[in-house]
């Protein structure tokens, strides 16, 4: 720990100059006032590569005290290489406490998932985010889609959905599924699956969203609206993993990952690393948010 401090003293607290903080934290209170719109900030240059989580880290040492509590997943996992380098430099840079418990922490980076726990309002989560723009796949030109925006245009996207829905039966979009925020801005809510999208509808907790390549941030305050697009009679819906459960602990109300086993068996084990930990530890269920799993629930039983 010693060590550490000495080479905390070498940058500045969080890395990052404090008049760019300052800017990021500026931009950022922009995005909570207009839920959903892309705020354009300056994305400085970092140590690690564009493309790799800056946009996420920028907004984390941007906000970051040294009264917080911080904890990194990727793609539900606390043990990944992104996570652990990620928790490894905000640490080095701050000197602040990490840890793997949802509950416990203050501040919480992500990559492609929401924690399966639910999240309290004394939470930030922070999204590392690689294309926020949900319209690019129906426009190719930036000041296009901002027009959109600003007119409330989103016809092209529907007529997208749509001519899905005509060719394939069913809206063919997993991770990163488009939603409407507080009825006015349509936003890419990360390459998170559809499972993850409920959750961010009125959460208690404050979510906020950096894309470093792409230079732009964006917010959904506590307690705000948050729909996944569909029409009267073609309705959103999250993955479907046909009554199967989890390996380790039984439990099926949880996002699963595909297992195969040396012997050629497949196995569904749950995605969230310390949700996971905990319902072996507790061998109960722990608190979610997700109000799509009551329904499955009824269709089990």
């Amino acid at each position: 720990m010693v060590e550490n401090k000495k080479y905390v003293n070498k940058y500045n607290f969080a890395f990052i100059d404090e008049a760019t903080k300052k800017e990021i934290r500026r931009k950022l209170l922009k995005a909570i006032a207009i839920p959903g719109y892309q705020v354009p900030y300056s994305s400085p240059e970092m140590p690690i590569a564009r493309g790799w989580g800056t946009g996420g880290l920028h907004v984390t040492l941007a906000i970051i005290g040294a009264d917080d509590i911080f904890k990194i997943i990727d793609q539900g996992s606390d043990a990944s290489v992104n996570a652990c380098n990620l928790r490894n430099f905000v640490h080095d840079m701050t000197g602040v406490k990490t840890t793997f418990d949802t509950a416990e922490a203050t501040i919480i980076q992500t990559r492609h998932r929401i924690t399966e726990e639910e999240l309290q309002a004394n939470q930030i989560f922070v999204y590392q985010v690689p294309q926020p723009e949900p319209l690019r796949g129906v426009e190719r030109y930036e000041n296009k889609t901002r027009q959109m925006h600003g007119e409330a245009d989103y016809a092209k996207m529907w007529v997208s959905l749509y001519e899905q829905f005509i060719t394939h039966g069913d809206i063919m979009l997993g991770a990163g599924y488009p939603v409407k925020v507080n009825d006015r801005y349509i936003m890419a809510p990360s390459p998170i699956p559809r499972w993850d999208v409920p959750n961010l509808n009125h959460s208690k907790a404050i979510h906020l969203f950096g894309a470093g390549r792409e230079k732009r941030l964006y917010a959904v305050p506590p307690h705000t609206k948050v729909e996944a697009l569909e029409f009267e009679d073609v309705k959103f819906h999250i993955e479907n993993f046909n009554g199967t459960k989890c390996v380790k602990t039984g439990y099926h109300k949880a996002f699963l990952d595909e297992l195969y086993f040396d012997d050629g068996s497949k196995h569904f084990l749950i995605n969230d690393s310390n949700f996971l930990d905990k319902l072996i530890e507790n061998l109960q269920p722990v608190q979610h948010s997700n109000p799509y799993l009551n329904q499955i629930e009824d269709e089990k039983n």
